[in-house]
């Protein structure tokens, strides 16, 4: 879902509340399932991550003004999920995030871009490589 500017903010906002729908139920039902880090850490990388993180290649949000919004609503879905594993709640969201062995959101899609830009440089895709030339010598971007 893009708009007439070409923006991606309503297809973002649609994956934040679907990823924010996912995380309330898990707190409807905390009684009922375990606070325990490995049982949330992975309720959370199976059912709320891939809501947040589904081609993100094509509509990352860039960090410019009028975009922060956005992106700071995609990184609470997950500061507030990892206020809800035991032990872990009152700690600052660095600590939390270490403390599960997870970066930031936006960390992740600079690296999942990274990886993609790589794969495409060393022809490991099929795609975009008619948008660039590479030198004789392979050091070269053209």
């Amino acid at each position: 879902m893009i708009n007439e500017r070409l923006e991606w903010k309503e297809q973002i906002l649609k994956c934040v509340k679907k990823a924010k729908s996912m995380v309330g139920w898990k707190t409807r039902i905390r009684t009922v399932i375990t606070r325990e880090k490995e049982v949330l850490l992975n309720t959370y990388n199976s059912l709320v991550r891939p809501h947040l993180e589904y081609c993100t290649q094509l509509w990352n949000p860039s960090a410019e003004h009028g975009n922060w919004k956005v992106i700071m609503d995609i990184e609470q879905v997950q500061r507030d999920f990892t206020r809800l594993v035991k032990d872990l709640g009152l700690l600052s969201y660095r600590d939390r995030l270490a403390e599960l062995g997870l970066t930031t959101l936006v960390e992740r899609r600079m690296r999942g871009d990274l990886i993609e830009t790589f794969k495409i440089l060393k022809g490991l895709n099929n795609y975009g490589s008619s948008l660039y030339k590479i030198s004789r010598g392979g050091t070269k971007l053209m």
